[in-house]
C-alpha cells in the first residue's frame, strides 16, 4: 500500500519557492494528477481554505494524486503577493510550474503523460481557467470562479475560433446565495459557451454547511 498522508515540500517557481502539499492515493495506479488552486491572496486565501481542503481530500479518495499549493507571496511561498493590477499572470505561471514539476515527478507511474485535472476555488478557479488554455487538461473543475473579476475569456465556446480544440470536460459549481462572486456573473460567462452550471441551493461563497454537497457533486462527476 502507498502512503497517502499529505507531504509538504517546495517547488521551484518563477518567482521563488512555492509551498506545496501532495498526497498519493493508496492504489498502485493513480488515475491522474489533480492540481488545486486557492482563493484570493489579498483576502486571506491560502491552500488551507476549507473548500480547497474538501476538493483535495475528495480527489485523493477518487484515486488522483492530489496537489495543493500557495501562490507566490502567500504564507511560505516566495515572491510578491498578487497586486490586483493584472489578471493573475504570475499566479498562472505558478500553476504551470507546479504542474510541470509534479508531472515530471510522477511520469514513471503512467504509461503516457499523466492525465491532468485542474481545480480551483474562487480566484483559483479563474486562474485555472486561464491555465487550462495553455495546459489543455483532461478535466477542469471551477468552484465559484471569479471569471468576471479576472476577465476570463471563453474556454469552450463552440465558435470561438481557437487554434486548439475546446476543453470539453468542465464542471462549474456555484452557490445561489454567493454574495462574493454573484451567480449571475458566472451564468453570463457560461451561457454563451453552452456550459452548464451546477447550482447548490442555500450555498454561500464558502459553502458553509454545504461542503458535503460540494463533495458529492465532485464525486459524481469524477467517478471512473
Amino acid at each position: 500500500m502507498l502512503d497517502s498522508r499529505p507531504k509538504k515540500f517546495f517547488i521551484d517557481g518563477p518567482a521563488g519557492k512555492l509551498e506545496t502539499v501532495l498526497a498519493k492515493p493508496d492504489i498502485d495506479h493513480p488515475r491522474g494528477i489533480a492540481v488545486i488552486a486557492h482563493p484570493h491572496p489579498l483576502y486571506g486565501g491560502t491552500m488551507n481554505n476549507k473548500v480547497v481542503y474538501t476538493l483535495f481530500k475528495t480527489l485523493l479518495e477518487l484515486g488522483f494524486i492530489a496537489v495543493k499549493f500557495n501562490f507566490r507571496g502567500v504564507e511560505q511561498s516566495e515572491g510578491n503577493c498578487y497586486s490586483g493590477n493584472d489578471n493573475g499572470t504570475g499566479e498562472i505561471e505558478d500553476v504551470l510550474a507546479v504542474v510541470e514539476t509534479t508531472g515530471n515527478q510522477f511520469a514513471s507511474a503512467f504509461n503516457e503523460s499523466p492525465p491532468l485535472m485542474l481545480v480551483g476555488f474562487s480566484f483559483g478557479g479563474a486562474i485555472q481557467a486561464y491555465a487550462a488554455q495553455r495546459l489543455r487538461p483532461q478535466k477542469l473543475i471551477m468552484v465559484a470562479p471569479s471569471v468576471e473579476r479576472l476577465n476570463v475569456p471563453p474556454i469552450a465556446h463552440p465558435g470561438a475560433g481557437q487554434d486548439m480544440e475546446p476543453i470539453t470536460d468542465i464542471l462549474i459549481i456555484h452557490g445561489d446565495q454567493d454574495d462574493v462572486v454573484p451567480l449571475k456573473t458566472v451564468l453570463a460567462w457560461a451561457a454563451p459557451q453552452e456550459l452548464p452550471v451546477v447550482v447548490v441551493p442555500g450555498a454561500e461563497h464558502f459553502f458553509h454547511d454545504r461542503l458535503h454537497i460540494l463533495k458529492r457533486i465532485v464525486q459524481d462527476s469524477c467517478r471512473p
